[in-house]
């Protein structure tokens, strides 16, 4: 192997967050650092105070007569199509026309000479409506006759109902798990630029700039060519941006074209929180069939989700939810199905993980099911059902796991984490501790790498070599914090054989790569590290086939290195050999492209091979509770996870820690409440309780497994980092719900739902002892 240690930032190194400093001093600028031209506008969404109704009338003139107000949209002002579903299901109005359905749905939108005049002035508007029935949850909403939003999906393979009837042990059971916000710390925001014809440019935080553009023309009724959306980076993203944005990218270029001047539109939290929408929760329905030594032999579930008043991306969360619902295990006979409920409430959509979350835990609380039924560890149980071996590697979909290293990462971490010791250590502290219980757990993760939508898995970049040597880099994934900028240029650095500092990272456009894909499905490095390695590798060609005829050297003695370039005995600087190439016509530009091969989906048979690779890790917590008040620390975290070989591992490290600390409070803190009239309770900060620096385990130990590559044709053999380590997170609702059965000395799964907040943990332990009693 070449050594690379002579340039900096070379791939599978250590490499600080190019824009680290900025984020840390305040210089790094967003979306509403921009300076605003001279007479730009502000708007603000004016929104229902009512669940779901017949709209009569819409008496707007108190609102337009307000003091500093331009001007007012509606339904009527849009002279495109009043749509912006990212399916196209033809569901989501940027203002509706006759019905209000859910609490806090925008029906209008003012526009003002400030931000506060606007928001102001949109609580002066008088809405006469007719109340409706509704129903705010899937369980409601199927006992109510709402429909799917979207055609729900069944897995299946083998014969459930034979392999159910043949096995001696069964188990029934229902959970229900909950949603959760993004709270990025940068909110919505978009702001937008009249051009001249149908032409406008918007600043938007968005992770999808492609669709946000197709939204913004499909509502202006212009062609896409009309519109660019740009992104410099944003401040948290976690699939909140992905398609939640088109509606303020709308409205700001709606108004913006409507008075020929700038517009921007920034929600306050408070509206942020009510009118976008959140990770689905779910009701989960499962049965297990097995045998005396805990070997799972049918399992069935039906998977039903809020989903919302539209569609959004609730085919596709809800799809991955069942791809995931084996997690690392293998069901000889299963089916599962999916029920995608229309409700009344906003439509939830992509947050990290997106379904998969759901699914996995799932599949852990059946193990944990087993484990208690037949009084085991089940960590045992978990590693008895683990896919491998003969006939033990289909999943539900049909694809073959092939590249199943969990027996060798679980089995480190087992050892590392002194599991088993910890185990006998908290079973022996929990028979004489009468007020405080401790609680272990060490859970897998298996999650599939690549968009279900097989189309989605192509990426562009640009690369331009400039004539004094300085490199610019723009691909299609956006910049949300989580390093893909950096990792990008990493890999661009170390094709050219540069030092990364020659290389400018440059915002996001629709003008320079088209019709991307949405930064999601912790995709963003696979795709674009390709597409640009893509672009180099036609710079390269062209450069090392005029350095072989200029010196007559066969194209072999050409060699990049060290900011160098070797041509047969001769030496050049990058720079003096750019420039020669240069004065000698040599193109010094390329667009990358790249697809994901080997990948195929038939959602109509439920078989296919849908991901490239599985990444892997695991996850050993420790807990303790207070059986007097529920409340409970997390006292040590182990974690080790599979990257394969890491682009940068520093980052990664951090993705992981993160990532881990999301899915914790996902399952422990972060609840999400609506009251009776469908209003949502939980929609500021005061309200809704994200994991503190406080919430951390006191002991925090996390290890990448270094010695994995993928076995896939990777960008760097690397795997994806985003998603796969937030449901490592679960060891500690697992941890949580071993701490509970202690009180009723595990004679009982105590069948917590999430999230486990210290209301849930203190009623389950109420709950187990009266049992006992």
């Amino acid at each position: 192997m070449k050594d690379l240690t002579t340039i900096t930032g070379a791939a599978h190194t250590d490499r600080i967050h190019d824009s680290a400093a900025k984020h840390v001093t305040g210089r790094a600028d967003y979306t509403d650092d921009i300076a605003l031209p001279e007479g730009a506008l502000h708007a603000y969404l004016g929104v229902s105070d009512v669940t779901h109704a017949r709209i009569n009338s819409l008496d707007l003139s108190a609102v337009r007569a307000a003091p500093g107000v331009v001007g007012v949209l509606t339904a009527t002002d849009i002279p495109g199509v009043n749509d912006i579903s990212p399916t196209h299901q033809n569901d989501e109005p940027v203002f509706p026309t006759d019905l209000i359905q859910f609490h806090g749905q925008p029906l209008f939108a003012v526009v003002a000479e400030s931000r506060d005049i606007a928001r102001r002035a949109a609580l002066l508007a008088k809405i006469d409506a007719t109340p409706l029935p509704h129903a705010l949850d899937p369980i409601a909403a199927q006992e109510a006759g709402y429909p799917h939003v979207t055609a729900p999906l069944t897995l299946q393979r083998g014969d459930l109902d034979a392999g159910m009837a043949a096995a001696r042990n069964h188990l029934k059971g229902r959970m229900t798990v909950g949603g959760q916000d993004h709270m990025y710390l940068e909110g919505q925001i978009a702001c937008a630029i009249p051009g001249e014809d149908d032409d406008v440019i918007v600043y938007s935080s968005t992770q999808h700039p492609s669709e946000a553009q197709h939204m913004v023309a499909q509502v202006l009724g212009v062609p896409s060519n009309a519109v660019v959306v740009n992104v410099r980076r944003m401040g948290g993203g976690f699939g909140g941006k992905e398609s939640q944005m088109n509606l303020f990218a709308a409205v700001a270029a709606l108004a913006a074209k409507k008075w020929g001047r700038a517009v921007k539109i920034r929600p306050d939290r408070d509206q942020d929180m009510t009118a976008t929408g959140k990770r689905h929760d779910f009701v989960i329905d499962y049965e297990v069939g097995f045998d005396d030594a805990g070997r799972i032999e049918a399992v069935g579930g039906t998977f039903a989700a809020r989903c919302g008043f539209s569609a959004d991306l609730s085919g596709p969360v809800t799809d991955r939810a069942l791809f995931h619902a084996d997690n690392a295990y293998f069901y000889p006979h299963v089916r599962l199905s999916s029920r995608p409920m229309k409700t009344n409430t906003v439509s939830n959509t992509a947050f990290r993980g997106f379904g998969g979350p759901q699914g996995v835990i799932a599949a852990e609380r059946i193990i944990e099911e087993i484990a208690y039924a037949t009084g085991q560890d089940p960590l045992d149980v978990r590693k008895a059902n683990f896919y491998g071996g003969a006939g033990r590697d289909l999943t539900p979909y049909h694809q073959e796991v092939t590249d199943n290293i969990l027996d060798r990462l679980v089995t480190e971490l087992e050892e590392s984490a002194d599991y088993r010791q910890r185990r006998a250590d908290i079973l022996a502290y929990n028979l004489h501790s009468p007020v405080l219980k401790k609680g272990i757990a060490l859970t897998p993760v298996k999650f599939g790498i690549s968009f279900t939508a097989t189309w989605y898995n192509q990426a562009g970049a640009l690369v331009h070599v400039y004539n004094d040597g300085s490199i610019h880099l723009n691909h299609g994934g956006t910049e949300m914090g989580q390093g893909l900028n950096t990792k990008v240029a990493q890999v661009v650095a170390e094709a050219f054989e540069v030092d990364f500092e020659r290389i400018k990272i440059t915002k996001t456009t629709t003008e320079k790569v088209p019709n991307t894909s949405a930064t999601a499905a912790s995709s963003g490095t696979d795709l674009n590290g390709m597409a640009a390695l893509n672009a180099v590798e036609q710079i390269k060609a062209r450069l090392v086939d005029f350095a072989a005829g200029h010196w007559q050297v066969a194209p072999e003695a050409v060699r990049f290195e060290a900011n160098q370039v070797h041509i047969g005995t001769e030496v050049l600087s990058f720079d003096a050999f750019i420039k020669q190439a240069y004065l000698a016509r040599v193109q010094l530009s390329a667009a990358g492209f790249y697809k994901t091969p080997d990948i195929h989906w038939d959602r109509d048979k439920g078989q296919g091979r849908p991901f490239y690779y599985f990444a892997y890790g695991a996850s050993c917590s420790e807990v303790t509770i207070d059986t007097l008040t529920g409340e409970y620390r997390v006292d040590r975290t182990d974690l080790l996870h599979d990257v394969g070989r890491s682009l940068n591992p520093v980052l990664d490290r951090g993705q992981v820690e993160g990532a881990f600390i999301q899915g914790m409070g996902w399952l422990t803190t972060e609840e999400l409440w609506w009251d009776d009239a469908g209003r949502l309770r939980t929609h500021a900060p005061s309200t809704y309780k994200i994991p503190l620096a406080s919430d951390r385990p006191r002991v925090f130990n996390v290890n990448l497994a270094d010695w994995s590559e993928n076995r896939e044709l990777t960008i760097k053999r690397s795997k994806a980092v985003g998603e796969p380590p937030f449901m490592l997170g679960i060891s500690v609702f697992e941890a949580l719900s071993m701490a509970v059965a202690s009180v009723a000395d595990y004679r009982e799964c105590p069948r917590l739902d999430a999230p486990a907040t210290p209301e849930r943990v203190l009623m389950a332990v109420d709950r187990l002892r009266r049992g006992a009693a």
